[in-house]
């Protein structure tokens, strides 16, 4: 659909293209800089994030451990690394970079970002998105 015919207006739709594009390369040039942490864990600390406290405050990985290196080494082309190191982070790394690749694709064919945006299943993308977060999550507890 065209951006004109889209369900907003058009200056709306491309700054949300562009800032979904905008944030993808920021991304990837962030991770880009880095090297993957060897333990699965622990990439963010590179960034300059403090290290986690929950392991050490309930002796298990947070629900989101793993996440940085997995996206780390989505950028650094090792995907199958990634899924072995965390598939949560490796599928949300993925999906970004799929819907900067859309947002992309938007902008150069004068596409409405927003019209595919509104008709996809958001509440079973994010109960499927949960579900993983937590099977994730036991994958890395028992990994580690």
């Amino acid at each position: 659909m065209p951006v004109a015919e889209g369900p907003a207006a058009p200056w709306v739709d491309r700054m949300l293209a562009l800032a979904a594009v905008g944030a993808a390369v920021w991304a990837c040039v962030l991770l880009a800089g880095i090297r993957p942490d060897p333990r699965g864990y622990g990439t963010h600390e590179a960034l300059g994030m403090l290290a986690c406290g929950w392991p050490a405050a309930y002796g298990i990985p947070c629900p989101t451990c793993g996440v940085t290196t997995a996206a780390c080494h989505v950028v650094h082309l090792a995907p199958l690394r990634a899924f072995a190191t965390q598939p949560f982070g490796a599928s949300l790394a993925l999906a970004g970079l799929g819907l900067a690749g859309f947002a992309l694709y938007c902008l150069v064919r004068g596409r409405s970002f927003l019209e595919v945006l509104v008709r996809l299943p958001l509440a079973r993308l994010l109960l499927g998105a949960i579900a993983l977060l937590f099977l994730s999550w036991g994958y890395v507890y028992l990994r580690l």
